[in-house]
């Protein structure tokens, strides 16, 4: 597997020097499904993975819906990084670090809008929409005029684009562009944005909380773990909030493993489990034909489900339509953004029915989250114990059970669960951590 679908990424070189955590991580643990877990505890650790992950990949902004117009804004991260996305008074979208040149305040403090010119609350040093410097106080005067203000603009991305209205930057130059990076997973991001014609929104407002857990945990749950749904989730289905019970209906339904560490989960299309909603099942049913015919005959061998595009967009189509970035904050915090996408052709009805599902299922307070982050800071609390972290974990499942599925762009599972995405995320995850100059 790895030979096959990692041919873009770096090579890996061995590192004597690393400590433990990552020589339990090496990639012969990873592939026989042993994974420690000093990499959910370990302070230096996570600062590694700021620099080696959160500083290389591609990472998900916002949607193009929520900056329109020229002047529009948008705050939010990459990994740590407070970042301002714009579209400038020419309409061109770009990414600055949402930092000051002159001592290092957050320049943009709110969460949206529209502006010209983002003005410092410190000192006043002025940036355009474009992020140029344009204004110093005291600029003649106190510093004689001899400050280079064309040296000191926001710094921006060092890449930025844009797939079916997903936006993604990174900060390395040196990264393959987003289609390269994307590969396969381009058409599962199809499946869940752009089933329509006209593609998809993202409903006003966003959720926002923290759970105490490391981000590792929730990300790779995203990227296919269909198994725990019947155990975590039963109270839920069992009251027929999710028609989730067809998860148990047969074996059909393949986790897909894709380059660069994405994974999806996606059942058979007789077995969709949209949220037991009239309004939703018969819109998704008066569709059907117009996404069959827009995506293709690969729909009718799996229907996408939930996916993770590595390390931290997770999307999903279980009782709602959700997206989400999963915003580090420590080895035992994450930071959850949240939103609503429906497809941009439906009825406001239709639009109104997701967003409630969604609120009900998984916002902060979803029956389905709720559950999630209770399994996710437990397994971050048992992490930090010194005799508990002498034992890996086991991501055995499925296990020399998966081949090549060239119909579904990548490592394919023979049965619908299985670890091996899991295993992939980690897999990449090790690669970027052994690697210091990639």
């Amino acid at each position: 597997m790895t030979t096959r679908y990692c041919a873009i990424l770096p090579r890996v070189r061995h590192e004597p020097h690393l400590e433990e955590p990552y020589r339990m991580t090496a990639l012969s643990h990873i592939q026989s499904g042993l994974v420690s877990r000093h990499i959910f505890s370990d302070r230096a650790v996570y600062e590694q993975e700021l620099e080696r992950i959160f500083a290389r990949c591609w990472l998900f902004l916002c949607h193009e819906c929520q900056i329109p117009k020229v002047g529009d804004f948008f705050s939010t991260y990459m990994g740590e990084d407070p970042v301002l996305v714009t579209r400038d008074s020419q309409g061109k979208l770009g990414a600055f670090l949402n930092v000051c040149r002159h001592r290092g305040n957050r320049v943009c403090r709110a969460d949206s809008g529209n502006a010209s010119a983002f003005v410092c609350a410190y000192h006043g040093w002025t940036y355009g929409n474009d992020g140029k410097l344009i204004a110093v106080p005291s600029l003649k005067e106190a510093y004689y005029d001899e400050l280079d203000t064309s040296k000191w603009g926001l710094m921006p991305v060092a890449q930025i684009a844009s797939y079916k209205g997903l936006v993604f930057a990174t900060f390395n130059p040196s990264a393959p562009s987003l289609h390269e990076y994307l590969g396969e997973m381009a058409w599962y991001l199809d499946s869940f944005f752009d089933g329509r014609e006209g593609g998809a929104e993202v409903l006003p407002g966003v959720y926002k909380w923290t759970i105490p857990c490391n981000w590792k945990l929730a990300a790779e749950n995203f990227c296919g773990d269909g198994h725990h749904v019947g155990w975590t989730h039963l109270s839920a289905i069992q009251m027929g909030f999710s028609q989730a019970q067809s998860a148990k209906a047969s074996g059909m339904g393949r986790q897909v493993a894709m380059s660069n560490g994405h994974g999806m989960l996606g059942f058979a299309p007789s077995e969709a489990i949209d949220p037991a909603v009239p309004e939703i099942l018969a819109y998704e049913e008066s569709i059907r034909a117009e996404v069959r015919e827009r995506l293709g005959p690969r729909l009718d061998i799996v229907e996408p489900v939930v996916a993770t595009v590595f390390p931290s967009f997770s999307m999903l189509r279980v009782t709602s339509r959700t997206m989400r970035v999963w915003h580090p904050r420590g080895p035992n915090r994450t930071e959850v953004w949240a939103w609503t996408y429906v497809d941009k052709a439906a009825p406001d009805s239709v639009k109104n029915a997701f967003r409630l599902a969604g609120a009900r299922g998984f916002g902060p307070s979803g029956t389905f989250e709720q559950d999630d982050m209770d399994n996710w800071q437990e397994c971050t609390r048992t992490a930090g114990g010194p005799i508990a972290r002498r034992y890996p974990l086991n991501t055995t499942m499925g296990l020399g059970h998966e081949h090549p599925g060239d119909e579904l762009g990548g490592m394919t599972s023979d049965y619908r669960f299985s670890e091996m995405t899991q295993r992939n995320f980690y897999q990449r995850w090790a690669e970027l951590m052994h690697v210091s100059d990639a």
